[in-house]
């Protein structure tokens, strides 16, 4: 008979529950939460398993990855799916929890998380380091700016080295030069390690083939094309051309007033950071470069009207191609 698993994961440790094709509990427990501990302990509960469930979350792509390898048939959950199901449940604990993931997937009612590759996630985890150190960046030169203000000293725009001399000119003898120093010197390792990530990930574009196609298009940059090759991983995924829009939040959505009737609105799901990149705003992730991808993908209508009022305009990565869509 046929026996399934759920997994409730933690830090510690990970509760488990073994069910047997009729739903009937055969096993509970805990174990470690390392992939070995679970391996270790399905196969001696669970020696004829079929699925093994577990909900989505931040050790599930680890957790997933390694079970495969083990041999196991794993299967990441959807959180907010599981969520509907467990949440008719009386008691809340991670034994309940793992009895209910072990009930889904008995049952066939989940929808399953499509799990990215490791080399994907690598590639991930580096733009969104990066973009969160040009943040910091971005928030040091408007606290060195801001402390020098209420001395009615000015520092202006700008950036690079030339910024810095302006700043130390300005405070050269004063009793802030202790206090911008201190500033700059953390601004300028911020930099540094932000040229660092960017010079890895310039690399990683020109040894991967898909990215140098987008790249091809005006107004797609480095990190817009590694962003949209990381989020779609694997084209297979998707039975059609047109769920990738879906897939990154650019769910079409037809309305009509008057004489406008538009489509392609850009919604709130999907990838942050990829939305970014394809609604043409400045890029906030490469500092003096106006634009890393392109204006909406919905109708041409709406692209026309937004151009009008002002929105989406700006200059592209090469400085002289107009923003085009991402098709």
């Amino acid at each position: 008979m046929e026996q399934f698993v759920g997994l409730d994961v933690s830090l510690a440790e990970t509760s488990l529950c073994v069910v047997d094709s009729h739903g009937a509990t055969l096993w509970q427990g805990k174990c470690g939460s390392s992939p070995e501990a679970i391996a270790a302990t399905v196969r001696a509960r669970a020696p004829k398993v079929a699925r093994i469930g577990f909900e989505s979350g931040p050790l599930s792509s680890w957790h997933w990855h390694e079970l495969k390898k083990l041999g196991l048939p794993v299967i990441c959950l959807d959180a907010r799916h599981a969520k509907a199901a467990l949440s008719l449940q009386l008691n809340k604990s991670d034994r309940n929890d793992a009895l209910g993931l072990a009930q889904i997937v008995r049952t066939g009612w989940y929808r399953e998380v499509a799990v990215k590759s490791l080399d994907s996630q690598l590639i991930r985890s580096l733009i969104t380091t990066r973009a969160q150190l040009v943040r910091m960046r971005v928030d040091l030169g408007n606290q060195i700016r801001g402390v020098l203000k209420p001395f009615g000293l000015v520092a202006g725009k700008g950036s690079g080295q030339p910024f810095v001399d302006r700043v130390r000119t300005l405070v050269a003898g004063g009793p802030l030069e202790d206090v911008a120093e201190a500033l700059l010197s953390a601004w300028q390792a911020v930099g540094r390690q932000i040229t660092v990530l960017s010079r890895r990930l310039i690399l990683m574009a020109r040894r991967d083939t898909a990215v140098r196609r987008l790249m091809t298009a005006p107004g797609v940059g480095t990190i817009t094309a590694l962003t949209f090759v990381s989020i779609i991983d694997d084209p297979g995924r998707f039975a059609k051309s047109r769920n990738v829009a879906a897939y990154l939040g650019l769910t079409p959505r037809r309305y009509q007033s008057g004489e406008v009737d538009r489509s392609g609105r850009i919604s709130k799901c999907g990838d942050a950071l990829m939305r970014l990149s394809v609604r043409g705003r400045r890029d906030r992730l490469e500092p003096g470069v106006a634009v890393v991808g392109t204006q909406s993908l919905g109708h041409p209508a709406d692209q026309e009207d937004r151009q009008q009022k002002g929105h989406g305009c700006g200059r592209s990565q090469a400085g002289r191609d107009p923003p085009s869509d991402v098709a």
